[in-house]
């Protein structure tokens, strides 16, 4: 394991390194379809400048707005931190939604514009097979093989990331200054190129305004993208808050400032140099270097931008990770989202964008501008939210007297937010049809899901929903929780914000409360088994007949003949006709039953006809049975949702607890030999209704119990260069939990059982999995809600991945069970 990193950002330059790469490849791919637009309508000399200009003045007003952003909010969430302490809840799933949405279409346009890069160089990439381009391929392989790399943990990218900006920074000032130098050099090929654009003011007139000089507006404000990162990184660096708030600011400016002066001395050498008739085979840019830049400039130009752009595609995955495991933790989005792989990564969340990508590219190809116009309509979404919050806490601030600074400030930070609203309004209106509409459904569409799950899987506790806020500030840094070897460039200062929540709850609200449970004591009077005729079924009669010899139970033995239509509970040997394979089942039953009362069990039997889980459980709640045990295949993953599984559809049915075995190479003895017993807990009540079915087993045999509960905070290790912070969370979570289990081992002592506790791992059903492996248990018991049908596939259950990856038996207790224990 490697030890611990807590090196901070020590300057602006780390900074811009370590969040800038999205915003400084823009200029790599938004000439084309900007200059597509006005060179072909002619219309360039007049309306060239006016986009470019008001673009720059866009990004000074937002980036001075962030100025103020970063003073106020130095955790590391940034504009979307803000806008959910200024807006509320709402805010929290739109913005989620905004960034699902700019992560997936930052991956699409990053990894189009790089195939178009080495399109440039191999102009065979764009011939095609079948009506489809071989740069297609290339562009899908890469997206597979992106998420491949991800998932195996961040060292690939991250390694990749810091110098691809670097590289790609050092490629536009190249590009800055040998422009500069070719207008004024004795042989210049810029002589009469101005070194800046003017501002022809025909191009505010009604026939040029709305449809190319706005337009051409919209189609280069990708340069906005990336540009809440910053603010996302002022917990990043050394220092007081105000001296994180500065060197996060100059961090803009290095990356926004490098971009503006590429779109206004870079840009009119493109228009002057470039020939867009020939861009659908070359892109623009690429003409520009080819023609600027001496011999191997151009190609190295052309490699650092392949090498930013797949950087950016991996950066994207990477945020989307993040934003997964925090809104995972605050309960919007379903578990297996945020479930975590023996990388320590959450995986799924990457291969549904690497699906969306590779769907897309198929049907829309992989030209970079066929997704530029819904790209830059969720930024500036986002930035109106947050200039908006901005004005709404200055406002705040000047009706508590703070001053008449905060008004002068209030009229800028409006005029900034005004205009992200009308640049949202414009891409909107010009490029609705183009693919800007999308976003409508999308937001609504994810906003409906955040808000089901969350009403689905109820609030999360304290620490989780701290947890999931802080790691949700990661969410424009592109670096996993993990990232040992990137300098702390997601640091969050925990402490700090937990002490300021205990000060203002209480810290006893921090605390899991203690135990409900008061000694209550399960009686198992009667047992069903269920038999199918075959061995597989019979391995469950051994461990009924044990459970049966200790606690007096009777036993019923249920079989059924599986056929669609309605249930029937047929009487045992009628006089009348008998159902098909009635008499061979009840031959074979009768013959067990014949086994077990010689054994001294009181014993019944049933057959049924008709769905085979809703007859057991129907024979189970019929008879008032106490308990039911069952083998089962212990089918995991797809194969058992397409295959289905009988014991999984009894206990999403259940009103009993059931016992599961997973047959293996020995029949299971005929006596309750249980030294181990292992009793899962999470602190609820929901959970300790397995308590008295484990203090009746206590009673009944001479075993150790031993309690567990899984911290809701993930162990400090996983987190590399927040070991510190996480660890103290974690040291939080794990006094609470040991406080709880103890008073649950206490009730239990006070009764003779012989208890012990244990507190440890982070990911529930691994834990559990793992700790009943190390502590050679016998038996396993939890609690399950008994979710069915999709509800199961997507939520996910602790109970359900036990089940399917233990040998061990399992004792489930459905959270709908029809009585209370006495």
């Amino acid at each position: 394991m490697a030890a611990p990193i807590s090196r901070k950002l020590s300057n602006s330059f780390e900074g811009a390194l370590a969040g800038g790469g999205d915003p400084a490849t823009s200029p790599l791919y938004v000439f084309g379809p900007f200059l597509k637009l006005i060179v072909i309508a002619g219309v360039a000399k007049i309306t060239f400048g006016a986009s470019i200009w008001l673009v720059v003045f866009t990004v000074v007003a937002v980036s001075a707005m962030y100025r103020l952003v970063m003073r106020w909010v130095t955790d590391g969430s940034g504009g979307s931190g803000l806008s959910e302490e200024e807006f509320g809840p709402w805010a929290v799933k739109v913005n989620a939604g905004i960034t699902f949405i700019e992560y997936t279409l930052t991956f699409l346009v990053s990894m189009a514009a790089m195939v178009t890069f080495m399109a440039d160089r191999l102009p065979a990439l764009n011939q095609d097979i079948f009506g489809i381009q071989y740069r297609t391929f290339v562009a899908i392989i890469l997206s597979i093989i992106t998420g491949w790399l991800v998932n195996r943990g961040p060292k690939v990218a991250a390694r990749v990331f810091g110098p691809a900006t670097a590289g790609v920074l050092a490629l536009l000032w190249i590009m800055i200054l040998t422009s500069i130098w070719q207008r004024y050099a004795p042989n210049g090929i810029l002589h009469g190129v101005p070194l800046v654009p003017g501002i022809n003011l025909e191009a505010f007139k009604p026939e040029y305004l709305f449809q190319y000089t706005l337009g051409g507006f919209a189609r280069i404000l990708a340069l906005m993208t990336g540009i809440e990162v910053f603010a996302n990184l002022v917990a990043a660096y050394e220092g007081d808050d105000e001296s994180k708030s500065r060197k996060a600011f100059g961090s803009l400016v290095i990356v926004m400032g490098t971009t503006s002066l590429t779109m206004l001395i870079v840009g009119p050498a493109i228009a002057a140099l470039s020939d867009i008739e020939h861009a659908e085979k070359v892109s623009v840019f690429t003409q520009t270097m080819d023609t600027l830049l001496p011999s191997p400039l151009p190609m190295i130009g052309t490699v650092v931008g392949i090498l930013v752009l797949l950087s950016a595609s991996a950066a994207s995955a990477q945020g989307l990770q993040n934003l997964a495991l925090g809104l995972k933790d605050r309960h919007y989005v379903p578990a297996i989202l945020g479930q975590r792989n023996q990388f320590g990564v959450a995986n799924w969340p990457v291969w549904i964008e690497v699906g969306i990508v590779v769907l897309m590219f198929l049907v829309a190809g992989t030209n970079e501008e066929t997704y530029l116009a819904i790209y830059a309509a969720g930024v500036f979404i986002l930035l109106s939210m947050t200039g908006w919050a901005t004005a709404k806490r200055l406002i705040r601030f000047i009706r508590e007297g703070q001053g008449g600074k905060q008004i002068v400030m209030l009229i800028g930070v409006v005029f900034a937010a005004v205009l992200s609203t009308g640049a949202t309004t414009i891409i909107f209106v010009e490029r609705f049809t183009e693919g800007a509409w999308l976003y409508i459904p999308m937001i609504a569409g994810l906003f409906l899901f955040f808000t089901y799950f969350r009403r689905k899987l109820g609030d999360p506790s304290p620490l989780m929903e701290e947890l999931g806020q802080r790691e949700q500030a990661m969410w424009g840094l592109g670096i996993p929780p993990g990232s040992a070897d990137l300098p702390d460039a997601a640091m969050v200062d925990f402490g700090s914000t937990l002490a300021a929540q205990a000060a203002i709850t209480g810290t006893d609200q921090l605390i899991v409360p203690a135990s409900s449970w008061r000694g209550e004591k399960a009686e198992i009077d009667k047992v069903v088994v269920s038999l199918d005729g075959s061995e597989f079924g019979e391995y469950a009669l051994p461990m009924a007949q044990a459970v049966c010899e200790v606690t007096g139970a009777s036993l019923v033995l249920v079989s059924v003949i599986p056929v669609k239509g309605l249930l029937r509970v047929l009487p045992n040997s009628p006089g009348g006709e008998m159902e098909s394979g009635q008499a061979e089942r009840e031959t074979y039953l009768s013959q067990v039953a014949g086994k077990m009362q010689s054994a001294g069990i009181e014993t019944e039997y049933y057959v049924a006809v008709g769905p085979v889980a809703e007859a057991i459980n129907t024979v189970t709640r019929e008879t008032d049975a106490d308990m039911l045990i069952m083998s089962t295949h212990g089918r995991s993953g797809m194969d058992r949702f397409l295959i289905g599984s009988v014991a999984n559809a009894v206990v999403q049915l259940a009103t009993a607890p059931i016992m599961l075995l997973r047959p293996d190479d020995e029949m299971p003895p005929t006596t309750l030999e249980m030294d181990e017993v292992l009793v899962t807990l999470d602190g609820s009540s929901y959970s300790e209704r397995v308590l008295p079915y484990a203090k009746t087993l206590a009673d009944a045999i001479d075993g150790e119990i031993i309690l567990l509960t899984v911290p809701q905070v993930p162990e400090p290790e996983m987190y590399g260069a927040h070991y510190d912070a996480v660890k103290e969370l974690r040291d939080i979570a794990e006094v609470n939990a040991q406080r709880y289990l103890d008073s649950v081992a206490h009730n239990l002592r006070q009764d003779g059982a012989n208890v012990r506790a244990i507190v440890t791992g982070s990911r529930p059903a691994t834990t559990i999995v793992e700790t009943a492996e190390a502590e050679g248990a016998d038996l396993i018991m939890l609690a399950t809600h008994g979710r069915g049908g999709m509800d199961r596939l997507v939520v996910g259950s602790v109970a359900d991945r036990v089940v399917h990856h233990t040998n061990c038996p399992v004792f489930l207790v459905p959270v709908h069970e029809r009585r209370t224990p006495h």
